[in-house]
């Protein structure tokens, strides 16, 4: 059997990656009926179905799962060709693909690409915020902001910052219910409540040095009226005044220099979440315009606006 032509399995990653055949066609500048009989021709040349059709949607078989595989890896070495020329060009221009979660999208990466696109006039961003986990390859995303203790080898990941907590009231609360000056005494306060699939978050640890002498460690189970899912929505119920909240200190900075939130117990250490990095696909050749983002940010440590 002849190899299959390498147009033909492009196309076909194509048609997968849009979810048809007429939103593939839009995205290669062709008909319709040229996707189709190049679709046709691939599974007469391999003797196999590769898609199950019908009126809403295309459903791979396993045959096509494994096709695909293999088509892939084919647009990656095309894109790997077209990122050695843009190396050559020595400019920084051309679309670049960001992925952040939505929290720290609006806080932080905004500004930054702000920042970005203002230093390099030339480079088209587009910007997807998700606090889902992308799938960089197939969603073809050059460079993700990700909050994570990171397990996936084939991507490359480099460390922003670190990722301190901090607990926090309005002084609009705190002139109504007191200041805590112990963990203990937290009990007594109303507290908001992180949740996340499913669990909520309502033990608050907090570490502390006892003068010299050793670590004293306390833990504080919590009762909240108020319980979220989403960072921004936290920080908008402490600055409301509804209780105190254990929050990344990334998302508050703002608010802790211009007094809207107060920082309690300063004396005492909550666990850090986990680190920020900037991750992309591994690859032997990196995209100038990803390159010099993720140094960009780097040199920002992330937190660091226009």
């Amino acid at each position: 059997m002849p190899s299959p032509d390498p147009q033909l399995l492009t196309t076909f990653s194509a048609i997968v990656g849009a979810g048809s055949i007429s939103a593939a066609a839009v995205r290669l500048g062709c008909g319709k009926s040229v996707v189709s009989r190049q679709l046709a021709r691939l599974e007469a040349d391999l003797g196999a179905r590769l898609l199950q059709r019908t009126t809403r949607r295309l459903t791979l078989t396993e045959v096509g799962k494994v096709v695909l595989q293999q088509a892939q890896q084919i647009d990656r070495a095309l894109d790997n060709v077209a990122q050695i020329s843009g190396q050559f060009q020595q400019e920084v221009r051309g679309p670049l693909r960001v992925s952040c979660p939505r929290p720290l999208g609006q806080r932080h990466l905004v500004p930054l690409l702000t920042a970005f696109t203002r230093q390099y006039p030339q480079v088209e961003v587009t910007l997807q915020v998700d606090d889902r986990l992308s799938d960089l390859v197939a969603e073809q995303i050059d460079v993700a902001i990700r909050v994570a203790h990171l397990e996936d080898s084939t991507l490359v990941a480099r460390r922003l910052a670190d990722n301190p907590r901090v607990l926090v009231a309005s002084p609009a609360y705190l002139d109504r219910a007191g200041r805590p000056d112990t963990p203990e005494a937290l009990a007594a306060h109303e507290s908001l409540l992180w949740t996340r699939d499913g669990r909520v978050y309502d033990e608050w640890s907090f570490t502390a040095d006892t003068n010299g002498t050793g670590t004293s460690a306390t833990r504080v189970r919590m009762q909240g009226r108020l319980r979220v899912n989403d960072g921004l929505s936290l920080v908008a119920f402490a600055c409301a005044g509804a209780g105190v909240a254990v929050i990344d200190r990334l998302l508050v900075e703002d608010e802790l220099a211009r007094g809207t939130l107060v920082e309690l117990l300063p004396d005492w250490r909550l666990p850090a979440g986990p680190p920020l990095y900037a991750v992309y696909p591994a690859r032997q050749w990196l995209a100038l315009n990803t390159a010099t983002f993720v140094e960009f940010l780097l040199s920002r440590c992330f937190t660091g606006h226009a």
